[in-house]
């Protein structure tokens, strides 16, 4: 018999342990950090193997859940693999991993489909991949029977950072009942766990079918299947984003997985409907700073380097350079992390209370844990030159065959100098072409539009002069991304 699976990726998250690379404009599932992919590509090329396990598989179109700020980050992300015909659901705010579940589920068996759903985080790593796809032919069959599986990571020490899972009775070679959720215990617990033999990290990556899952919300937590599934059939496609009816979500509870159904599944339950499986593939959630560390390989010293980076009489220490030199003497234990607008340095022991720093920046109204000086659109990016008293400087990247809205600000003129490439400009009634080394002026208070109508990148340095430069002084009358002004 066919299994019909689909991979939902949960991109929600924001990263904030791993400031300052990783910021609320640009969480870490949209960053290369372990390659030259992305976590959100990884994650999405996961299950591309499957394939070759069963003739009997199909495979249907990822989906990835995410915000309405992200949606063309995941958008370009999703492209560039070729995966041109997933679905996009845009959340109208955070409701957690149940609703975001939940709301999967409910459009798969509205466009009559009734997969087993496997769903993950968008930001952890995976090394074996081949063995967790291997794992994962075992969860889609059983969760086709109707069981809920998850995967609980095989522990090597006494992490303090996860939640646990114990094991229960052992259904076959590979999975077992799922027993019982632990939060996450002192030290002392966890050594007694690790010892034991019994207990799993929690990993967040579940196996469901669809009408199963909305089965076991409906009868645990009757509110959140209610409001998605009314957010759902007054929810609008446009294009490749699905956007869930706002009114209908907000009101969901926020709710986890784990909390909202899986806890309350136990073996008392004559069903025993709720699995895990022990997966050991060389696991990481990319916590924190030291996590990610562990992913890379050490010196004769212990200390592990990306960037320009120099080090001497320094032991254990884990740098990461972006755009200088750092050269580090004389310490040890430190995670030093450059970018080019903030430096972080941090004891080894300290990495968790980094969002403590995002926190700070957010109170005092600082803008550098949202943005880096390099900012993602739709239409392809800006990166922040220098800044003054009634000035700003500006690099524009247009992708080829893009276009800025058409806009104005009240408070600010533009000057646009071509670097590279072809501009289409419209300054009020005029339409007009400049090249390299041309360049043009847009006064306050004139409607005007930046467009690439070349093949390849426009490159275009920005002077920006006027009494307030912030970005929310745009008016858009026009747009092809659905940004229009209200």
């Amino acid at each position: 018999m066919t299994i019909s699976i689909q991979s939902v990726i949960l991109s929600g998250g924001s990263g904030t342990r791993l400031w300052p690379y990783s910021r609320q404009a640009l969480p870490k599932q949209f960053l290369p950090l372990v390659g030259d992919r992305t976590l959100l590509q990884e994650t999405a090329l996961r299950i591309d193997g499957l394939k070759s396990y069963s003739n009997e598989l199909e495979i249907l179109p990822t989906v990835v859940v995410s915000n309405e700020s992200h949606r063309f980050l995941v958008a370009d992300q999703l492209a560039e693999l070729g995966y041109q015909d997933s679905t996009i659901i845009l959340e109208s705010s955070g409701r957690n991993t149940a609703p975001a579940l939940t709301i999967a589920a409910q459009l798969a068996l509205s466009r009559g489909d009734d997969p087993v759903l496997i769903v993950m985080p968008s930001d952890h790593i995976i090394e074996d991949v081949e063995g967790f796809q291997s794992l994962l032919m075992h969860a889609a069959e059983l969760a086709d029977k109707g069981r809920l599986v998850t995967f609980g990571i095989v522990p090597d020490k006494p992490e303090t950072g996860f939640g646990y899972l114990l094991k229960g009775r052992a259904i076959d070679d590979q999975a077992f009942e799922l027993s019982q959720f632990v939060e996450k215990p002192d030290l002392e617990t966890a050594k007694t766990y690790l010892a034991s033999g019994n207990y799993l990290w929690n990993s967040g990556i579940f196996v469901v079918k669809a009408s199963v899952w909305i089965d076991q919300i409906t009868q645990l937590q009757p509110a959140i299947a209610t409001a998605c599934n009314k957010a759902v059939q007054q929810g609008q496609t446009d294009g490749v984003f699905f956007r869930v009816d706002a009114e209908n979500f907000d009101q969901s509870p926020s709710d986890s997985i784990d909390y909202a159904v899986m806890e309350k599944l136990s073996v008392a339950d004559s069903k025993q409907l709720s699995v895990v499986i022990p997966m050991d593939v060389a696991w990481s959630d990319l916590g924190s700073w030291t996590a990610l560390a562990g992913t890379c390989v050490a010196d004769p010293d212990d200390n592990v380097t990306q960037g320009d980076v120099v080090m001497k009489q320094a032991q254990n220490n884990a740098v990461f350079a972006q755009e200088r030199l750092v050269a580090v003497v004389g310490v040890d234990d430190l995670v030093i992390v450059e970018t080019r607008d903030a430096v972080l340095v941090s004891h080894k022991d300290n990495v968790q209370d980094v969002k403590s720093i995002t926190e700070h920046l957010h109170s005092t109204g600082r803008s550098e844990h949202v943005f880096h000086s390099k900012v993602h659109r739709p239409w392809g990016y800006f990166e922040s030159i220098d800044t003054g008293e009634r000035y700003q400087v500006k690099r524009l990247t247009v992708k080829p065959g893009a276009s800025l809205s058409l806009q104005m600000h009240h408070h600010r003129a533009e000057h646009w100098v071509v670097v590279s490439g072809t501009a289409k400009v419209t300054r009020g009634e005029e339409t007009f072409l400049i090249s390299e080394n041309e360049s043009t002026y847009i006064p306050i208070g004139v409607q005007h539009r930046l467009e690439n109508p070349g093949k390849v990148r426009l490159e275009i340095i920005e002077v920006q002069s006027g009494s307030y430069l912030d970005e929310d002084d745009i008016v858009r009358f026009e747009d092809s991304y659905n940004r229009i002004d209200t």
